[in-house]
């Protein structure tokens, strides 16, 4: 029960983070610098589908230039991936 929880929790804060991230309350580059703990199971992808103007095409190409998997969770990232991703995104 403790585990179900515990994941409810993590799902209602992911979605939080999700209306944030689309009405524009958190940036994105900020996420990928210094992810909260519940973020870090969460894939790259799905956080970058929430972003105003960034759909399924747009995201895979931001993926592909990076060369990070759509598979690939936040805190999978590599240093160089990471970094390489917030420098993207903020032109």
């Amino acid at each position: 029960m403790d585990a179900l929880k515990r994941a409810n929790g993590i799902r209602t804060a992911r979605a939080q983070l999700k209306k944030d991230l689309k009405a524009g309350r958190v940036s994105i580059q900020d996420l990928l610098d210094s992810p909260p703990d519940y973020v870090l199971t969460a894939k790259v992808f799905d956080m970058l589908l929430a972003v105003p103007k960034y759909g399924r095409v747009k995201t895979n190409r931001v993926l592909n230039q990076c060369r990070i998997s759509p598979a690939k969770t936040i805190g999978g990232l590599s240093e160089r991936q990471r970094k390489e991703m917030v420098s993207l995104l903020r032109r």
